[in-house]
């Protein structure tokens, strides 16, 4: 059996060595400051997780690390489709024997897709525990999961979520100009950004879509979700009623930022002859968010109960998705730019929930960071009408009873200067200056 693999592991090890490095746009995310731990690159396909690999290798060499030392293999290769656990020694062994020197430096290897050899994670761990091996890895959404991981590796995988473009590597993306300082910038400069950042959440973040037309884009995006519901869901998890899954997408991605009920939506599928218990549908949601089409947030509260019977609030992966099961032809800015400041929050690994106070008022976020700091944020789109802008301002006050802690922000489509007058401590400032600020 290992016979048959000896030669494709070589080829692809000497074509991964004398390959030219891919010209590629930098995305953000920093590697772990920890040694002894595999790092893992989760998130959406086509979100860029195979691009930020080749980023760390590039990186590695440009501290002086020698290439053929930083291996990159993908396992995605029909060759091989049969492969399991036990020839994986194959590829550090032939590795070897190709680039024995030199000795004193350690073998990082980029193990793309790694997830399609059956029982990886055992030789993962062995190869951890081996000196002079560092690891990072790579996969699908479909069985290299957060959780997954988190089991298989014993604590020994350190995640780094990869999402798409954020509006940063948007602007870097097509090399436009990124302000150092946003809070010192020239009125020609402002708009500039308010059109760029209007670009961007109609385009959105994932990378091949960057500079195709809008119906050549939702084409893509509708394959990129197709493959996902198969390979993610329906075969990875067995899921017979694809219909009623289908459904489910259609409803969520149609509905961003929406308040979403289980028992509700399980009520609309049996008015149109769909019957599918609850207890499915929890789990259709659950599968769709392990695989990183889409996030729900609960109510802010300490309570379990009002947790779990009040309705979720549903974001899509990236803004560009909202149009590809979207048909009433209407702009939808508001939803996009509240999904587009949701998918900021998860960059920024944010703890978020929505706010329902007592009064009656809701605000779109409680972000809480890892830092252990709060912040109320507001999304709207415009707040020309003063009927608008006192209704989102009292939204916040009313909130900030419940979070005395937590900063206040309402964030805007554009940048038109002078914005209102709001009572401290509010801040109001465009959505696009908030994402470009520095943060911890």
């Amino acid at each position: 059996m290992e016979g048959q693999f000896n030669q494709i592991i070589q080829d692809k090890i000497l074509a991964s060595v004398e390959a030219d490095m891919p010209v590629l746009t930098r995305r953000d995310a920093t590697l772990p400051p920890l040694k002894g731990k595999a790092t893992a690159v989760i998130g959406m396909r086509r979100a860029g997780k195979t691009s930020f690999l080749h980023q760390c290798r590039a990186d590695l060499i440009a501290t002086g690390r020698t290439p053929p030392r930083l291996l990159y293999f993908n396992f995605e290769d029909e060759r091989l489709s049969d492969m399991q656990a036990g020839q994986l020694h194959l590829i550090p062994e032939t590795h070897l024997r190709l680039f024995p020197e030199p000795a004193d430096e350690p073998i990082t290897l980029f193990l793309d897709e790694i997830q399609v050899v059956s029982g990886w994670e055992t030789v993962i761990r062995r190869l951890l525990d081996t000196p002079g091996y560092e690891l990072f890895l790579s996969g699908s959404s479909a069985k290299l999961l957060s959780r997954e991981i988190a089991t298989s590796m014993r604590g020994r995988a350190w995640e780094i979520p990869i999402h798409p473009f954020s509006f940063r590597e948007f602007l870097r993306h097509h090399q436009k100009e990124i302000p150092e300082n946003p809070d010192a910038l020239t009125t020609r400069k402002r708009t500039a950004l308010d059109h760029h950042f209007a670009n961007y959440l109609e385009t959105g973040g994932f990378p091949e879509a960057q500079d195709l037309s809008a119906p050549n884009r939702r084409q893509l995006l509708q394959g990129y979700i197709d493959v996902l519901l198969l390979r993610d869901v329906i075969e990875r998890h067995g899921v017979a009623n694809v219909t009623a899954l289908r459904w489910l997408v259609r409803r969520l991605l149609s509905s961003p930022a929406g308040l979403f009920s289980v028992t509700k939506f399980s009520a609309d599928l049996k008015s149109q002859g769909i019957s599918v218990g609850r207890e499915h549908l929890y789990e259709f949601l659950s599968h769709l968010e392990d695989a990183f089409l889409l996030q729900t947030i609960p109510v802010a509260t300490d309570s379990e109960k009002r947790r779990q019977v009040n309705p979720r609030k549903a974001y899509p992966a990236d803004t560009a998705l909202i149009p590809v099961f979207d048909r009433s032809g209407k702009p939808n800015t508001g939803h996009a730019l509240e999904t587009a400041v949701f998918i900021e929050l998860q960059r920024r690994r944010s703890e978020v929930a929505y706010v329902k106070t007592p009064n009656g008022f809701e605000v779109d976020f409680l972000a809480r960071s890892l830092d252990g700091s709060e912040d109320l944020i507001q999304v709207c789109a415009s707040v020309d009408d003063p009927d608008t802008l006192s209704r989102e301002v009292r939204a916040l006050q009313d909130a900030a009873v419940q979070h005395p802690r937590a900063h206040q922000w309402l964030l805007t489509l554009e940048s038109r200067l002078p914005f209102p007058e709001v009572p401290a401590p509010i801040q109001i400032l465009p959505a696009w200056k908030w994402m470009l600020m520095a943060w911890k």
